[in-house]
């Protein structure tokens, strides 16, 4: 597994757990969640800065590592 890929799963995890609040009746949490998540985006999109990214690749190999070791 490598550090995007986990990033990707965090972040499926955290959507799923927005809409299990918000299912919950717990709207402003949900709100809240999502909020934030909307706002890293934006700034990992516009600077390519991920704070998330960072600390996986710390603890994981990046994809573009392990492809250009497995030969891919």
């Amino acid at each position: 597994m490598c550090a995007e890929k986990i990033q990707r799963l965090i972040q499926a995890s955290i959507l799923g757990f927005v809409m299990g609040l918000a299912g919950s009746g717990m709207y402003a949490a949900a709100f809240l969640l999502q909020f934030a998540m909307m706002i890293m985006l934006v700034i990992a999109g516009f600077t390519g800065w991920c704070p998330g990214i960072i600390v996986l690749k710390k603890i994981f190999p990046s994809c573009e590592e392990k492809n250009t070791k497995d030969g891919k």
